[in-house]
């Protein structure tokens, strides 16, 4: 039986770098039902049986484990594996499963996990829902490392997806000229198709955007002229920052999705690049309501599951790596 906890926003202390977060503690149960996966990031997305699911057909397993682990849990000093330096991290590789049956039963636990965290975040006052989606925007656009940042991709937010609100970082980066003090060049991504795979392009305003079949907004892949956009693949310059969505996140930086494997696969596929190039590598950054930050060690991981190097929450922002500390000072 597998048993986690939903960090609500009450009546614990636990003091993260700084911040102090409440939270109450809720129990819930893995209940046994059809082993399946959402693919996408629609609100009505596909859903296909485990074993048909692009994330697990296209897996190659590498990271073994011990049989009887399917995750650990860590302290809070303690680093995801995609850092380095101080201070000495935790190895996430340690979690990693070793067969098709471990993977099998990670992707059902996460599935669990996904449908709890669904319902937190529906039950989520609209006006609290608001109020932190402020709060969490003024957060980053206050943020040292938000300024500095030339290049950077984000995600353009969906209402129905409950997905922390990005509208008004997107327009604040937009509307201002380099002379404003903005030298920020932005790409935001586009699903291509049901198989992981989604590209990033530059756009300079937010008309470039259209709603697609399920009414989230995507550039599309010419602009209005007819001309190609800029795919960050294909730019000769690094991106500084990411921008990330999620259904639940943890403190050591674990980032649960929504089962589409889009971002964990568009990410390994830069960082690749970027040690390709000899590019610094970007600083990671999920979005998170109260609601979706759970107890560590919770969220199980796979060998394509990509850790993150901060949380900003409505509280604050939280380094999870050594690379969140070094740009994070809090």
């Amino acid at each position: 039986m597998i048993k986690y906890r939903l960090i609500q926003g009450k009546d614990t202390n636990s003091r993260v770098h700084g911040f102090q977060y409440s939270t109450t503690a809720s129990r819930s149960r893995n209940q046994r039902s059809p082993a399946e996966v959402h693919v996408g990031r629609s609100p009505s997305a596909t859903r296909l049986p485990i074993s048909e699911a692009p994330m697990l057909r296209n897996y190659k397993l590498r990271m073994p484990i011990a049989a009887n682990s399917l995750f650990t849990q860590q302290p809070l000093h303690q680093f995801s594996s995609r850092s380095s330096g101080s201070p000495k991290m935790a190895s996430n590789e340690s979690s990693k499963p070793e067969n098709e049956d471990q993977l099998k039963a990670i992707f059902e636990q996460k599935r669990t996990l996904r449908s709890s965290v669904r319902k937190a975040l529906r039950a989520m006052d609209p006006s609290l829902r608001s109020q932190e989606d402020n709060a969490i925007q003024n957060i980053i656009l206050e943020a040292p490392w938000f300024k500095s940042s030339q290049r950077l991709c984000a995600y353009v937010s969906c209402s129905a997806l409950r997905e922390v609100d990005t509208s008004r970082l997107l327009s604040e980066i937009l509307q201002h000229q380099p002379k404003d003090g903005y030298s920020k060049k932005i790409y935001v991504p586009r699903v291509e198709d049901k198989n992981s795979h989604m590209r990033m392009f530059n756009i300079s305003r937010m008309d470039d955007l259209i709603a697609n079949s399920m009414n989230i907004l995507e550039p599309a892949p010419v602009d209005g002229d007819g001309n190609e956009r800029e795919d960050v693949m294909q730019t000769n310059d690094p991106i500084d920052l990411f921008l990330l969505p999620g259904l639940a996140f943890d403190k050591s930086g674990r980032r649960l999705g929504r089962g589409g494997g889009y971002y964990d696969t568009f990410l390994k596929n830069y960082q690749e690049l970027a040690k390709v190039r000899n590019w610094k590598q970007p600083l990671l950054v999920a979005l998170s309501y109260s609601v979706q930050i759970i107890d560590e060690g919770v969220i199980p991981l796979t060998p394509n599951d990509v850790s993150v190097d901060a949380l900003v929450s409505p509280s604050g922002e939280i380094p999870t790596s050594s690379a969140g500390l070094d740009k994070i000072r809090v």
